[in-house]
Formats: C-alpha cells, structure tokens, sequence
C-alpha cells in the first residue's frame, strides 16, 4: 500500500474513533421503552403516518432506490468513472499559473475528511496549498495574487446527500427541473448557469459547469496524458460517439452519478430507523423527539436527507472577515434566491441544507459565521436575527423563539452532532487515480500533509 493510501486510511479512521462519546453511555445501552414510544409517535406525527421509513437512506448501490436524473441514469460505470475524476487532480488543467497545474480537484473543496465540504469558510481549489488534517490547513499559494486563486464566493455547500435536491447552490440556480422550470430568461449565455439548458437536474448541472468553472477540463489532450481514462468512459457512456465521450459534459454526468450515491446511510440515526434502538443514546433520542416535535426542525428538514427545496431568509451573516478572499458576495450572492430569480420576494432566502455530518466542517449558515452547533441551535432557539441587510419582512415564518432549555439545547445538539454522523465516509474515496496523483490535492504542501508521494 502505497503512502497516499496509507495516509488518507488512518485520516478516515482518525475520524471514525472521534465520534465516539466519552460522556455517555455506550451505545449498546438498552434504552427505555418509553422513550422510544415517544420518538417514534414524533416522528409518526411530523411524517404525516409514514413513519420512520420516509426517513430511510438507501443503500448506495441500490440505484433503483436513489433518486435521479432521468436523462442521466445511474451505472455502475458511470460511479466508478465519476468517483475517480471527482478525485483527480491531474484535469486541473486550466490552472491560472503553471505551477497550480494538476495540483486541485472537486474533492479540493469537497473531500470526505470534511463531510464532503472544505472545513474551512471558503473551499480554495486552484491556487491553494496544503491540507492539514482535514482540510483545514489549506491556504491562499503566496505565488498566486489573492484575486486570481478560485475560492468559491458563500460558504462551500456538501457534496453530500444531494441526491434528494433536484436545484444545487444556496440560491438553487443549477438545475433546469422543478423550480427553476419557469427561470430560463435567467439562464444567461456564456455563464455557468447556461448548462440548464441541457435539461439536466441539479447535480449533473453543476457538476458540468463546476468544471469549467473551476478551472478542469477533460478533452483529447488530457485523454492523451492520461490514456485509462479512454476505456472507462467508453463503458460508462455506450450510447454516446466515441469522439464526444471524453468532454466536460459527460465527465459531468459521470461526477453527478457519483455524487448521487454518496449517502450518509451509515450514521447512528438509519441504524435506529432500520430498528436497531440502541443505536443512539438515550440524550441523541431526546435530542431527536425534540427535531421533531417541540424544536420544529422537522418543518424545514425533512425527508431522507433531512433537507428540502425551500428557501428561507434566516437573516444570518453572509461570507466575511478574515481569510475570506475574492469573489465572496459577488453577483449577487449575499441575495440569495433572489440573486439568482431577480425577484426581490426571493432575496435572502438561503436553500435549506441537509443535516449530516455537519461536525466534519464546523462553519454553518450561508456566511458560516457560526462555528459550533450549540451557537446555531441557540441562535435558532432566539430567533434574533444578526444581519441588519435582511429586512423583517423577509424573515421565514419559521424563524421564531423556540423556547428550548439549555438541557433541551444540549439534547438536541446531540442529535445532530452524534446521531446524524456517518463516521465511514472514506468509503467513497478512490484507493488511487489512473494519474496516481495525490487525493485530494498534489501540491507540494498537500503531499506533505497527506503523506503522500507520487
């Protein structure tokens, strides 16, 4: 086993072991009865009588039970095809400066160290180094000018369980389903968002247009340096002329196939919803009868993914301070849906997000100001909105005073700190690239930090 290997085995195992509580009970604990009955009529309750199977992720290789695009079918070609150029670090070839040439990747901003998101702010692709343990020690290349390295403008969204969101992005811009049916006159030519066109959903947009955007590219010159690639495009895409396959478009529909199958099914919260009750302790089962009953987090979280196609305006802060770079709050994007829709009932309204993993990349909210759940459980449980931008009117209707005790507070952040983490995501991450560069980055300082050699 090679080093990159070796390195990202250990990250993954590293954390695995720090979900494990040291303050509770272990989770094999029999629990009472009582509290069981009570969750479950909870949860009966917020589902309208489907029960505890309307919250069940299927297994990733169950495609039939993964939603998904109807012009993109899941193969098992496609994810293995898309799980490597995810990952791959040598189509990072648009790079602004030659020596970030073949040193990034999606993974740079989405990696499963970090729940598939950046743990830090803002997701830096091309021209950023390192990576530190989990992504966190990734900083602006000093060769690089601050305004030429690409950093994603708001805080880096999961690439995870976004199988159940038919739009992507805060503002839900990518996707040309659902909707965004109705929005074409804000599908400008010659921008990102003009791959709506294609008629795809959400994930396969965004992954089409993240390419470009980001600086990647998959064509003849990058086959020819990369010659694996050739044959694991050609079963992934039968149907399509041997001389189109090789393109951003369909390294797009490959990535978003593969994106759609990263499922955090294996966090204590399924296993309980499989019938396993000792899955959670007795504070994460408090924590999730409060999710849906009292705390009324079910009314915006739902479904598998505990996700949703609302927008609503929460008034958080937007992306600011230090160690924000460049295009932060360009275009629109403290705006929210409105940004993207142009109508001013849209602006501010941030898409609701799913709840997995999110103590893998501690900075929450749009602006990801808040950077520990307990501070974003209180601040919902206020209500006091913190961005004097948001006009009142504005405010979502759920955004009100929760009445929740500081032990209800801890209960419930329990829940969605513990019970909602899948501790395995490494699961989801090549062994090694066709290039067998470094995963997720291959600059000099990434290698170092990962441990790895190419």
């Amino acid at each position: 086993m090679n080093f990159t290997k070796l390195s990202y085995l250990l990250i993954g195992a590293s954390v695995a072991f720090s979900s494990c509580k040291k303050d509770e009970p272990a989770k094999c604990e029999d629990t009472t009865s009582e509290l069981d009955l009570r969750l479950q009529a909870a949860i009966d309750s917020a589902t309208e009588g489907e029960g505890m199977a309307a919250l069940l992720l299927p297994d990733s290789y169950d495609f039939s039970n993964i939603p998904q695009d109807p012009l993109n079918p899941i193969t098992t070609a496609k994810v293995e095809l898309g799980k490597l150029l995810f990952h791959e670090t040598a189509i990072g070839v648009n790079a602004k400066y030659e020596n970030g040439i073949g040193t990034f990747s999606c993974a740079s901003c989405h990696h499963a160290a970090a729940g598939f998101q950046a743990n830090r702010k803002q997701g830096i692709g091309d021209g950023g180094l390192g990576f530190g343990m989990a992504g966190e020690g990734r900083e602006p290349n000093p060769e690089y000018s601050l305004d030429s390295i690409d950093v994603q403008p708001i805080r880096t969204p999961t690439a995870m369980n976004g199988a159940y969101q038919k739009i992507m992005l805060w503002n839900g811009q990518f996707g040309a389903t659902g909707m965004n049916e109705g929005t074409e006159d804000q599908w400008g030519v010659l921008t990102p968002i003009w791959n709506n066109q294609l008629g795809h959903e959400g994930l396969e947009t965004q992954a089409i247009a993240g390419l470009t955007v980001h600086r990647m590219e998959c064509n003849d010159e990058v086959e020819e340096q990369l010659p694996e690639y050739g044959p694991l495009f050609d079963a992934a895409f039968p149907d399509v002329p041997a001389d189109l396959r090789m393109s951003v478009r369909f390294a797009g529909l490959a990535i978003g196939a593969y994106e759609r199958t990263i499922l955090s099914n294996q966090a204590p919260w399924q296993d309980y919803l499989r019938g396993n009750e000792s899955a959670l302790t007795n504070s994460e089962k408090r924590g999730a009868e409060l999710f849906f009953n009292k705390a009324n987090c079910y009314q915006c979280h739902n479904g598998p993914s505990l996700a949703n196609m609302q927008f609503d305006a929460l008034g958080m802060a937007n992306l600011d301070g230090p160690g924000i770079y460049g295009t932060a709050g360009a275009e629109g994007t403290n705006r929210g849906r409105g940004g993207f829709t142009g109508n001013p009932e849209d602006d501010y309204k941030f898409k609701v997000p799913q709840l997995y993993n999110l103590k893998d990349s501690p900075f929450y909210g749009h602006g990801g100001n808040f950077t520990d759940l307990r501070s974003l459980v209180e601040y919902k449980n206020s209500a006091v909105p913190e961005n004097d931008m948001v006009p009142s009117g504005q405010l979502s209707e759920h955004f009100v005073p929760l009445d929740l005790s500081d032990e209800e507070i801890t209960d419930l952040v329990s829940f969605l700190e513990n019970g909602l983490y899948d501790g395995d995501l490494f699961r989801y991450v090549p062994l090694e690239l066709p290039s067998g560069n470094c995963i997720p980055n291959n600059d000099p300082v990434s290698q170092v930090d990962i441990g790895c050699v190419n």
